[in-house]
């Protein structure tokens, strides 16, 4: 693609999100959804492919039916309360309908077969773009009409988010697979937390973004899309692989890494609001997530290849990517933990 036309796409996609961010009317907000939505299919197709025009037709039928949902949620709201703002959802079955086309844009579960197959059949780049940027705008909506939303409803698909974000990646070898359930089951912990604390939620998507960002990189600079790839890491390019280690165990939420902070707090207001039951399943199921993590970074960083490497000449050449903001987003996604004070402060 050439670079104009990538800038112009880029710019498309992110004034589609700033759109839906700073509007209070239902229509803008649906134009900056439409918006984010064409601009993004480009970038999927980004190499020309059967698997990435597959992926960008998912893609494109699931969120065209979400924006259909999202626009009978408005009308609906529009003949019950006689105005387009956003903070007003009296009807039960406006805020309903609205969850449901959120979800699905989120790729919550139940909706959630689009995300492992979209990002599989993109390349590392969009794929890092759909599981990052993408999640922005719908939760940015969750967030404002947070006190309309039902809640049982919303609890049941962060609980199916977090099953299916944990068993899905289990079996599976392809990072940019593993990575689409690792985002599943995050959306479940930051919508789960939205009736209770809704800036807990924006500390959630926060260091589950920067975390992301990291691990994509990583993986773009190494070119690795499969276990195996990155199994080889350590030949070529030993600090990646402990960088690597580090990241997946943030992701894994253990302490002292930033992982950590947003589970501990969630699970902290969860108690607060007399759960007991809830939070200690979403502390089991976080540990489906862990052991994949935990996989990875064993054949990545804690195993060797069979045979060493005693060529004088360099078997892969080095690379040229560059990674400017590599260093701080993994400084910000493993060093958060002793600012937690402050952070709890904010909520």
């Amino acid at each position: 693609m050439k670079p104009p036309i990538l800038i112009m796409i880029m710019t498309t996609i992110m004034s589609g999100t700033m759109i839906v961010l700073t509007s209070s009317h239902w229509l803008m907000i649906w134009i900056g959804f439409e918006m984010n939505m064409l601009a993004i299919i480009p970038i999927l197709m980004k190499n020309f492919s059967p698997r990435a025009t597959e992926a960008s037709t998912k893609y494109f039928l699931v969120q065209a039916t979400a924006s259909m949902l999202l626009m009978l949620g408005i009308i609906i709201n529009l003949m019950s309360s006689g105005q387009w703002t956003i903070l007003k959802l009296p009807n039960p079955m406006a805020s309903n309908l609205l969850t449901i086309a959120l979800a699905m844009k989120l790729g919550m579960s139940p909706f959630h077969f689009w995300v492992p197959e979209v990002t599989q059949g993109t390349p590392l780049p969009s794929g890092m773009i759909l599981l990052t940027w993408q999640k922005i705008a719908p939760l940015s909506i969750l967030y404002q009409i947070a006190p309309s939303i039902n809640p049982n409803l919303l609890t049941i698909m962060a609980i199916a988010s977090l099953l299916v974000g944990g068993w899905g990646g289990l079996n599976q070898t392809q990072l940019r697979k593993i990575m689409a359930y690792s985002s599943i089951a995050h959306m479940g912990w930051t919508t789960i937390i939205m009736m209770y604390n809704p800036t807990l939620m924006l500390l959630n998507l926060t260091i589950y973004i920067t975390m992301t960002l990291g691990t994509f990189m990583l993986f773009i600079y190494n070119s690795s899309t499969t276990t195996l790839s990155l199994s080889h890491t350590w030949n070529k390019l030993p600090l990646m692989t402990s960088l690597i280690l580090i990241l997946m165990l943030s992701l894994g939420g253990l302490p002292p890494l930033s992982g950590f902070v947003p589970k501990w707090l969630i699970m902290q207001e969860l108690t607060k609001n007399d759960m007991i039951i809830l939070p200690t399943f979403m502390a089991i199921t976080a540990l489906l997530n862990l052991y994949f993590y935990m996989r990875l970074s064993y054949t990545t960083a804690l195993t060797l290849f069979p045979s060493t490497n005693n060529m004088k000449m360099k078997w892969q050449f080095e690379s040229t990517k560059k990674m400017i903001l590599l260093p701080p987003l993994i400084i910000i996604s493993t060093m958060l933990l002793p600012m937690t004070p402050m952070m709890s402060i904010l909520d």
